[in-house]
């Protein structure tokens, strides 16, 4: 009799998660693909574009999050009193219509859930996945930021007018903007690197979870601080390369970098570099601690 009664409520904790689930889906899928949509073919906005690291972090989390799958199951079920407040305002968010608030309404409604379901535990087992997930979700941050940014558009454009002199071009640079060979090249927000560092801190942060160094304070501030450096540098690099096409009248060069492929190879090869960068901070850490322990020894 115990035991089917135990079977009986399986089945209706496999039931009820299977119906959230499917519930999620009905809600989402549209937003997701929409969003999927614009990344691959960027025909979303300009600001939402920023968020195109979502492509391979929304995985990710989902994956992480069926990993640990047993884990929660083994949780007790809790009922945090937040968890309705989240869900409430997740609905909110999501009938409200406005495309900021509906986006946002996914990582309320997924925190609400883990505080309902399993309470304060379950939130903090799902933390990470819950974590990538807010990173991705598209909203008008990039849009509040723009205007101070000015200060690296100005860097950048006149390290790229310093380069392009070094190598005999005549080049003038104007604040933001660069003139050579009768053309102009404006820095925009945009170009100033912001999607690349968006996308390099995120990407840096998946490396140091999965590499169990997330841990480490001192690896993953420094970590990062030099993925931050190694972004603006290439992208420096990659502003100067535009403005030398632009200027010499390069516009198949100039279309393929920017608006073509070529510009997500460039990302992408960028991005790889940060695997062997992680490995060698870790082995430098690693080392240190080893000559540290010995010393004391």
């Amino acid at each position: 009799m115990a035991l089917r009664q135990q079977v009986k409520n399986i089945n209706a904790s496999g039931l009820l998660n299977l119906a959230v689930l499917g519930v999620l889906l009905l809600l989402y899928a549209p937003i997701l693909l929409h969003w999927l949509d614009g990344w691959l073919h960027k025909n979303i906005s300009t600001e939402h574009e920023y968020f195109s690291h979502g492509i391979i972090g929304l995985p990710f989390a989902a994956y992480l999050g069926w990993m640990n799958r047993k884990k929660w199951k083994r949780l007790p079920d809790t009922i945090h009193p937040l968890g309705a407040v989240f869900l409430l305002l997740g609905a909110v968010f999501y009938l409200s219509g406005v495309t900021e608030w509906v986006n946002l309404s996914l990582p309320v409604i997924l925190v609400g859930l883990c505080l309902w379901f399993k309470g304060i535990s379950g939130l903090r087992s799902q933390g990470f996945p819950l974590l990538l997930v807010f990173l991705a979700t598209p909203t008008a941050l990039p849009y509040l930021i723009a205007p101070y940014t000015l200060p690296l558009q100005s860097f950048i454009a006149g390290t790229a007018g310093f380069i392009l002199n070094q190598f005999g071009m005549e080049v003038t640079v104007d604040e933001i903007n660069l003139y050579v060979g009768g053309r102009i090249v404006e820095v925009a927000p945009y170009c100033a690197g912001l999607k690349m560092l968006f996308t390099t801190l995120y990407v840096g942060l998946m490396l140091l979870y999965w590499t169990d160094a997330l841990s480490s304070r001192r690896t993953t501030i420094s970590f990062l601080s030099v993925a931050a450096i190694v972004s603006t540098t290439a992208n420096i690099i990659r502003n100067t390369l535009l403005t030398f096409f632009h200027g010499t009248g390069q516009e198949g060069a100039f279309k393929w970098l920017h608006d073509g492929w070529g510009g997500d190879l460039y990302s992408a090869c960028m991005l790889v570099s940060l695997v062997p960068l992680l490995n060698w901070i870790n082995s430098y850490f690693s080392a240190s601690l080893e000559t540290q322990q010995e010393a004391e020894s």
